[in-house]
């Protein structure tokens, strides 16, 4: 009679909430969180972004106030976005020891020390006329090498302001060999870099393109950015960066490209990052406002795949929030 019936059950361990909790394969932890955030010169209050809800462009004073509420909840890390007033073809305000972001990193290591990880995005396209993340030839090319001498100034005015990590996001080839060298070079051999080794030319950033004021005329990134068809590149990448002294290595988008971060994740031995950017944030939000999903499970959803695929660490708006409910 017995034999009539299956004898593995896999549907007992999920019987309760109690019994999946126990046996789930992946878990959220706000250690592995990081939280993206834009600080915004000559603003005397945060300024709200359209297209994600709940995401502002902070006053240096409400950035300290958000900040702080992130390391409270447990986030791991805050990853910092200028937005200058004044901006030009070589991006002036990136390096600049008064810049927005170097006065905000300032606040940021006095107030939180070792309660979270202090990280700064190391780029171009906040900060130039013509949004491109480097420096462009007379005849409208990036110049790749005039832009690592620029990543190379800005890298060592993050880190004299007191950023832990910098994230270099221009995929300019040599980029984390030349920022290596100007760290150790300036007396910051303790400064981390980690490397937006896979950065997709993605149609997912638009929304961040609102929060960073991102030049409109900034063009094509095809030439600079990945070509989303390919994966054996991904790799190509991701050990060039190694090789020239990432401590970390990233791949962006997170959603779309979960098969590039368990690739990444089985080919190396040092942390992987994946960056949950503003289109997929903006998605979520909008559908779970139309009704058509369900907000908190799609959030929830969405980082456990990306933690699934292998990212140990993820870069999302929702940190703060997800940390709380984790706690």
């Amino acid at each position: 009679m017995s034999a009539q019936f299956p004898v593995a059950r896999p549907r007992r361990l999920r019987r309760t909430p109690a019994l999946r909790a126990l046996v789930a394969e992946t878990r959220l932890d706000p250690a592995g969180l990081v939280l993206p955030m834009f600080v915004k010169e000559g603003i005397a209050a945060p300024l709200p972004v359209a297209s994600m809800p709940g995401v502002v462009q902070h006053t240096r004073d409400s950035l300290r106030k958000a900040a702080h509420e992130a390391a409270e909840a447990g986030v791991g890390g805050i990853i910092l976005f200028g937005v200058p007033e004044v901006k030009d073809g070589v991006g002036s305000g990136a390096d600049d020891p008064d810049g927005i972001v170097q006065l905000a990193l300032r606040d940021l290591a006095s107030d939180l020390g070792d309660a979270a990880v202090i990280m700064a995005d190391l780029c171009l396209d906040e900060y130039t006329d013509h949004g491109h993340c480097g420096v462009l030839t007379a005849s409208g090319e990036i110049d790749n090498d005039v832009t690592l001498e620029r990543y190379a100034s800005i890298a060592e005015a993050q880190a004299d302001a007191g950023a832990a990590v910098v994230a270099p996001s221009g995929m300019m080839d040599g980029q984390v060999a030349a920022i290596r060298a100007a760290l150790d070079g300036a007396g910051h051999k303790d400064v981390a870099i980690l490397g937006y080794s896979a950065k997709y030319a993605s149609a997912y950033y638009g929304p961040f393109r609102e929060a960073a004021e991102c030049a409109p005329q900034f063009g094509d990134r095809s030439a600079y950015q990945q070509d989303p068809a390919n994966a054996d590149e991904a790799l190509r990448e991701v050990f060039l960066d190694l090789d020239e002294g990432a401590d970390m290595v990233m791949v962006k988008p997170a959603g779309a490209y979960l098969d590039i971060i368990r690739r990444v994740r089985d080919a190396v031995d040092v942390p992987v990052v994946a960056y949950q950017v503003s289109g997929e944030y903006a998605m979520i939000e909008a559908a779970a406002e139309k009704g058509w999903i369900d907000r908190d499970r799609a959030i929830t959803e969405s980082l456990l795949s990306i933690r699934r695929a292998g990212a140990d660490i993820t870069l999302t708006y929702w940190a703060t929030e997800v940390a709380r409910g984790l706690v």
